[in-house]
């Protein structure tokens, strides 16, 4: 490693992700994305995958950059001299054929469970493409992309797809066969910036001071919590995932815009719901995290094309006193309402006042952040993470290149919320929820249970 370009240092909260990933607390993210090429291409599939990739490595600096001395206080990037894509993209072949618009991918969710138990290890790139093609229907593929938390947010997994279909768009009708590079030389552009140096990350006194209390003094916690078990290892996630066809997504975003509420606010109620649903009556409370873009606020050279770490997060609390037995038209809304104030008054800190800005005061992460809490209680009932639409214009004609379904998912996290839910959509018009736990700590049955009831309410409220 001492052979290989030194890059910048670890930025804080990419060293949250470095840390945990080392402690084997948390393995990755995915971004998993299905496109069908035009009718003029005729080349093999990996052709284009190869081609495309070259395009972004030359484009993406972060995608030839790992980080290295993870166990350290101190870890920083250093940049591969080239990358194999025979060693980071694998293909497999679909065995079911590819999925109708209102199913679950079974092929594709046994693939996910698979990579997100999977780590990285340098000198490997710590990204990989994992991609599902079609014997009956060669021009068709989905690609899982997989990387560490360290390089990219969920934004970022959402942008490689979106400068994947660019080059995919620029180089199908051009290429050409025997055109394919296996070795991809690094680009020499710098990494861009972490979040620290870009933004102040303030903190308000009122706020440090609240949460110094509470995590050098006393931190009350509400009895009737419910947060899965306590916080142990080792890490073994489960996923599973839900489609809501393109009509009720679509109703689904009506409803909310009738109520005055938003998607992520939305689900956020439907999941505690769902919860409460299923859960013992002592059960009386529920914290959500919610996670966040934070490329609004920063310089204008962090656009949403751009790969890093710039996200922030949020909290809310749901208790079951608002939630009434019963039918679907006694839902929630006002509750939605409450969870898209609590979000819009977040955006308006603009960075202000959230526990990301507090990792200026962590001296040794894995101890402090991480492997003291194992055997302790953990702080969050569940997660709501949300990257949006990624569509493409054109949507049916065959001429053009299209991107369907959007699959968005993470690991589990041994020392975060009992269950991890990650959202977006396609342009199959499809709004996806992933949901990840890990052994142990949710019951299967439970999990089975409130997905199930989930996919219930959403229908309920759109039919």
């Amino acid at each position: 490693m001492d052979k290989f370009q030194r890059l910048r240092p670890v930025g804080r909260l990419e060293q949250y992700s470095t840390s945990r990933h080392h402690l084997k607390f948390y393995n990755n993210v995915a971004v998993s994305a299905t496109y069908t090429l035009p009718e003029s291409c005729s080349l093999p599939v990996k052709d284009y995958v190869y081609k495309a990739c070259e395009v972004l490595i030359g484009q993406h600096p972060i995608l030839s950059a790992i980080p290295v001395d993870e166990d350290t206080k101190t870890p920083y990037f250093v940049r591969l001299p080239e990358i194999d894509l025979d060693q980071a993209i694998s293909f497999q072949s679909r065995q079911n054929g590819h999925p109708e618009s209102d199913e679950e991918d079974s092929e594709l969710e046994a693939l996910l469970q698979v990579q997100h138990n999977t780590p990285f290890s340098a000198p490997s790139p710590f990204w990989r493409l994992c991609v599902l093609t079609e014997a009956e229907a060669a021009e068709r593929f989905t690609v899982a992309f997989v990387f560490h938390h360290a390089i990219s947010d969920g934004g970022s997994g959402k942008a490689f797809h979106k400068t994947f279909l660019q080059a995919l768009h620029d180089t199908a009708s051009s290429l050409t066969s025997g055109e394919i590079k296996r070795c991809i030389p690094s680009p020499q552009t710098p990494l861009l910036p972490n979040i620290e140096d870009l933004h102040s990350m303030p903190l308000s006194i009122p706020y440090l001071l609240t949460a110094l209390f509470k995590a050098k003094v006393y931190s009350w916690r509400d009895p009737g919590l419910w947060t899965g078990s306590e916080i142990r290892t080792p890490l073994k996630s489960f996923l599973r995932h839900i489609v809501l066809p393109k009509h009720i997504s679509t109703s689904f975003k009506e409803r909310c815009r009738e109520n005055t509420t938003t998607i992520t606010a939305a689900l956020e109620t439907v999941l505690a719901y769902s919860l409460f649903t299923h859960l013992p009556g002592t059960f009386t409370k529920l914290h959500c995290q919610g996670a966040m873009s934070a490329r609004r606020w920063l310089p204008d050279s962090i656009t949403d094309d751009v790969m890093g770490v710039w996200v922030q997060n949020w909290n809310e609390s749901f208790s079951r006193e608002k939630f009434k037995d019963g039918s679907d038209s006694l839902f929630p809304w006002d509750e939605a309402r409450r969870s898209r104030q609590t979000i819009e008054t977040i955006l308006g800190l603009k960075g202000k006042d959230t526990s990301v800005n507090l990792l200026k005061y962590v001296d040794d992460y894995h101890q402090e952040l991480f492997l003291s809490k194992v055997g302790q209680q953990r702080d969050a009932s569940y997660e709501v993470s949300n990257i949006g639409v990624l569509a493409v214009e054109g949507v049916g004609d065959s001429s053009k290149l299209q991107i369907g379904r959007v699959v968005f998912s993470q690991c589990a996290s041994v020392a975060g919320a009992g269950v991890e839910v990650s959202v977006a959509m396609g342009g199959d018009g499809c709004l996806v929820l992933a949901f990840c736990w890990q052994e142990g700590v949710v019951e299967l049955e439970l999990m089975g249970a409130v997905i199930e009831e989930t996919k219930r309410v959403l229908y309920g409220l759109c039919v």
